[in-house]
């Protein structure tokens, strides 16, 4: 008897003070809910689009051309269609897809499934599904990156309502069952997941809640431990009693862990579809949802890439349960159950794609957004980026080097914008264009070499009453002091001189003595105003060198200047930008419409002229003299001191195009702009669709027949503005009329 009252005592003394810590114990489990617990949405990343393909009857496109848009949108071949992000090819000439809806700045573009057909390297028709022509559908854009702050995981959260059905039904179905009616803990579904798992042998069933498991990927150490165990059924408790079943759900959904890419966790379902299958999640079989579900138990575990034989049996696994549970019937379970896994083969990480053209992206947002916004406000980012273009970009760069430099020493960089506007369509950073790292296109400064050339003849072009292209000039050599005494005596790269030539031939030729004598008549200050206008700061009174390209300027500043060329006059700053739009698909920023006012126009035609004569007989006539490019173009070669650094700025009527190659130590690259740079830049255009060259000179410009001195010998015209004339036609036939 003694023994019994003993234990009597013992707990009634135990239930006392049970009752007396619970309070205490409810208290402090609410302090760490309100200190660590947070369930307004997460922080969400920025999300960085290309351009949208907008397609429409006679686009220059063509099925493989579209197939590379497509697979950059991650859209699969399937083809029954069943899901929007989805192609097939029916035939050479056919292609049917069915498009994602999308929020644009200027509106919402629907899911709509079409029949594409082609013929000639073009769309003819564009039909919906219900048999109507279509004059336009703008396709939506690739996802290109996504701009992080220092810690979060990879996330793509999402509300409740939008995940789908099925993913929510079968969590519960596998992970909680008796989620709606317990408490936070369910000592019942503790139990009966006990039981399963002794029958089967194996880990089958969890016998966490959800709330349970919120609570560990939240709240709680990795520890296993009693105490830990304790603490995650009182936390809970309390969170479950604090919140309703549908915020605890879309947390859990948002935040579960679910993979590692890299240093960063793979947080909630959104973000582990994209990863695994590289789609969005309301575009999953049954059978991708069941493998989701089932990485639950174990990310490692049952990682698809690393133990696929394990990670199938436990998505079958789930799949039989989704079946138990009424989920999915039988025939279903059987077609799931026979579908091969799905994952890609690579992590789908957007951030990873296109790392320098991002790296341009961020640094004009940053101008107008804080760098917490932009991490974790859920912007979406809509660019000028062209998909198809900056995979022959980075194909030329690694393709042109690999042809010019096989034992792998040189970098380059690549700018591409769009000739009209100034949109940057394409950046390549380096050798490697997928890896992350030092952004040669806008970080790297290097001597620029002849680049500049071409705006010394835009400056005395400028002034008709003085010079046109037959205007001579010496190329013998010159001496000229400088300011702090020295005297700047520059050579030709040949160290020839070669006599009076006229400005189209020395520029043609890329001549630095004729550039010099040139430039030092024009001025300095002059010089130096010019580049400021166009875009690109190099001093009031540069340094007399800078006529030669003694400057270092980045491979996108480059291009900032021959935007003015490329466009016929019209000075814009280069965007990568279209417009920015927040987390709920309001319009924040848009660039406006980028059409410019043209300024020198006929100046720059003529200037350009002589560029068209730099590809055909001067230092890029590689060019026209291997017949590999299609496309009349115009540009100019660069080469700097000793070979360090070797450059080609071009241009068609559609596109620019800046290469640079070079050495990251600035050593000797060994290659002139003509067999460095401009290999890699014909290695884009020779694959790039672009139209030609056409110039067209206006009432304001005369062609006069001009020749030699000995008799209008090899007569050519040249266009001069009016009412001016060529300075060595006068004894030529001057009844001749212009030809062009």
């Amino acid at each position: 008897m003694k023994f019994w009252r003993w234990i009597g005592r013992c707990v009634l003394l135990g239930i006392g003070g049970l009752l007396g810590f619970a309070p205490l114990a409810w208290f402090h489990l609410n302090r760490i809910v309100d200190d660590h617990f947070d369930l307004t949405r997460l922080p969400e990343p920025s999300r960085v689009y290309a351009r949208p393909l907008e397609l429409f009857p006679g686009m220059a496109l063509d099925v493989e051309s579209l197939a590379v848009e497509l697979q950059a949108a991650r859209y699969r071949e399937d083809p029954s269609l069943r899901q929007p992000g989805s192609f097939a090819k029916l035939d050479k000439a056919r292609v049917s897809l069915y498009s994602r809806r999308f929020v644009f700045d200027d509106g919402v573009e629907e899911a709509e499934r079409l029949e594409l057909r082609f013929a000639g390297g073009k769309l003819q028709a564009l039909q919906g599904a219900d048999g109507g022509k279509r004059a336009l559908k703008r396709l939506d854009p690739a996802l290109i990156g996504t701009l992080y702050a220092d810690d979060p995981g990879e996330r793509r959260p999402l509300p409740l309502h939008e995940f789908p059905a099925m993913l929510v039904a079968g969590i519960q179905a596998v992970e909680d069952r008796r989620f709606n009616s317990h408490l936070g803990v369910d000592p019942q579904g503790l139990a009966r997941a006990m039981w399963a798992n002794l029958r089967a042998g194996q880990l089958v069933q969890g016998g966490s809640t959800l709330t349970q498991q919120l609570v560990k990927n939240t709240l709680l150490t990795r520890e296993r431990s009693l105490e830990r165990k304790l603490r995650e059924f009182g936390l809970a408790l309390v969170i479950d009693a604090r919140y309703d079943k549908g915020q605890i759900l879309e947390a859990y959904l948002n935040r579960v862990y679910l993979g590692q890419l890299g240093n960063r966790p793979v947080q909630g379902f959104g973000a582990a579809a994209e990863y695994y299958f590289g789609r969005p999640l309301d575009e999953l079989e049954v059978a991708e949802y069941a493998l989701l579900i089932g990485l639950v138990k174990g990310p490692s575990l049952y990682d698809p890439r690393r133990y696929a034989e394990r990670a199938m049996q436990r998505r079958n696994l789930v799949l039989r349960q989704f079946a138990e549970t009424g989920l999915i019937g039988a025939d279903t379970l059987e077609r799931q159950q026979a579908l091969p896994l799905g994952v890609s083969p690579k992590p789908s990480a957007a951030r990873e794609r296109h790392p320098a053209f991002i790296d341009l992206v961020q640094r004009q947002l940053q101008q107008d957004y804080s760098a917490d916004d932009l991490a974790s406000a859920g912007l979406a980012v809509l660019t000028t980026l062209d998909p198809i273009i900056q995979v022959r970009a980075e194909q030329a760069v690694q393709g042109g080097l690999q042809k010019i430099d096989p034992e792998g020493g040189l970098e380059s960089a690549i700018v591409v914008t769009r000739a009209t506007d100034g949109e940057v369509l394409a950046l390549v950073g380096g050798r490697q264009p997928r890896l992350p790292g030092f952004n040669r296109a806008v970080t790297a400064r290097r001597h620029v070499g002849s680049l500049l050339k071409p705006f010394v003849y835009l400056l005395a072009l400028s002034q008709p009453q003085r010079y046109n292209l037959a205007s001579l000039i010496s190329d013998d050599a010159g001496s000229y002091r400088l300011r702090n005494g020295q005297v700047w005596q520059p050579l030709n790269y040949d160290r020839r001189g070669h006599g009076q030539v006229t400005l189209i031939e020395a520029l043609s030729r890329s001549y630095n003595q004729a550039t010099a004598r040139l430039g030092m008549e024009l001025g300095m200050p002059a010089f130096g105003q010019l580049l400021a206008n166009l875009g690109v700061d190099v001093g009031a009174e540069p340094n007399p060198s800078a006529l030669l390209g003694a400057v270092e300027l980045s491979p996108l500043q480059v291009a900032q200047l021959y935007q003015a060329l490329a466009s016929g006059g019209r000075v814009l700053p280069l965007t990568p930008l279209r417009a920015v739009l927040d987390g709920d698909g309001r319009l924040l920023q848009r660039t406006p419409a980028r059409a410019g006012v043209p300024s020198r126009v006929e100046v720059i035609r003529l200037l350009t002229l002589a560029l068209v004569e730099t590809t055909v007989s001067g230092t890029a006539n590689r060019l026209t003299r291997d017949g590999r490019l299609s496309v009349d173009s115009a540009g100019k070669t660069g080469t700097s001191d000793d070979l360090r650094d070797s450059w080609y700025a071009g241009f068609t009527g559609e596109h620019l195009g800046v290469v640079w190659v070079g050495r990251d130590d600035n050593s000797s690259s060994g290659k002139t702009g003509s067999s460095g740079a401009l290999p890699v830049w014909e290695e884009l255009f020779t694959h790039l669709s672009s139209r030609p060259i056409r110039l067209s000179f206006g009432d304001g410009v005369r062609w006069h027949p001009y020749g030699n001195a000995e008799g209008c010998r090899q007569l050519r015209f040249l266009p001069a503005l009016a009412p001016y004339v060529l300075d060595n036609n006068r004894n030529c036939i001057s009844a001749l009329t212009a030809p062009p």
